[in-house]
């Protein structure tokens, strides 16, 4: 694998208006040169520093052509691929490598959503895919919105699209599904010096409000989830008294934040992202979760009123 912190070698095939006129012709797929060949600079482009070339080109037109088909008979050695992106670098914070291992999460996603549209592929590879992207979405440090001069990471909204892709799957019965939301609740609850900067918590609850509506998880654990989540924002103990000068510590925002997106999502509904089919109602917890999601929030800020329920009177 190419080291993610340079760019890939200067050709023909990188001029950005080759990969422009494909998308021009529709995203056409080229037959003037090998699928593989050209597979390969896609995915050493996910890591570049021009966000034009990864992000505007590399990027969709790899979400284009898995979407179409394109890598149908080749979805095991692509996800297998494309997961090994997730490695180099991790643990580094503050480097460009976050990219190549962002980007790679949200074409994995992309590579699992295909699978779910084809229901083609073994239980065993989705799984194994599933737990790299876990075990990255814990690891990663980097969890920066933006990289000066690079444009946007998005680490915590590609980890929320594979999230989300992962409980789209019927490989992941409740068992499964139980494993994904305690990995979101322990990424949020890790700590970090960076506090969400766009619109992570949305994508972060959509992943969870996705698998609520599995109808899959049991109340019962779907309680002991959200007390767990509540642990960031309770009073502080002695090993761990936060932030200097009172300041709140970015995983106590980032997870009220989320808690916050999750309790609107289930109030307002939500509707399935593009090219999917819309949710045939509320899940079946959805009260139980207003509940409890309800209970904890009253004591993530100075200005509630921890005994009062919404409308009533004293």
């Amino acid at each position: 694998m190419t080291d993610p912190d340079r760019r890939a070698p200067a050709g023909a095939a990188l001029d950005p208006g080759f990969w422009e006129a494909v998308l021009a012709q529709g995203g056409i797929v080229p037959t003037d040169r090998r699928l593989d060949d050209m597979t390969v600079e896609l995915v050493e482009l996910l890591g570049d520093l021009d966000p034009h070339l990864r992000d505007d080109l590399a990027l969709t037109i790899l979400l284009r052509w898995i979407a179409a088909g394109v890598y149908d008979d080749l979805l095991p050695a692509m996800g297998d691929g494309i997961s090994e992106g997730l490695r180099p670098g991790l643990g580094e914070d503050g480097t460009p490598s976050v990219l190549r291992r962002s980007f790679s999460a949200r074409v994995l996603a992309a590579v699992i959503d295909r699978d779910n549209v084809l229901h083609g592929m073994h239980r065993e590879a989705v799984l194994r895919w599933g737990d790299r992207g876990l075990s990255w979405l814990l690891a990663e440090r980097d969890l920066r919105g933006h990289v000066p001069g690079a444009g946007r990471a998005a680490a915590m909204e590609h980890g929320a699209e594979l999230l989300r892709a992962m409980a789209e799957s019927r490989h992941l019965q409740a068992d499964g599904l139980g494993v994904l939301l305690d990995a979101l609740a322990e990424r949020l609850l890790r700590p970090t010096p960076h506090a969400f900067s766009g619109q992570e918590a949305d994508h972060l609850a959509y992943s969870a409000m996705t698998v609520l509506h599995r109808d899959a998880v049991e109340p019962v654990f779907l309680q002991a989830w959200i007390d767990h989540l509540a642990v960031a924002w309770r009073p502080h103990s002695e090993d761990d008294p936060g932030e200097p000068n009172g300041l709140v510590p970015a995983r106590v925002r980032n997870t009220v934040a989320f808690a916050r997106a999750l309790h609107l999502q289930l109030l307002l509904g939500v509707r399935p992202s593009a090219g999917r089919e819309p949710f045939p109602g509320p899940p079946a917890a959805r009260v139980e979760v207003l509940g409890a999601l309800q209970a904890a929030l009253r004591s993530s800020g100075p200005h509630f009123e921890p005994g009062r329920l919404p409308g009533s009177r004293r």
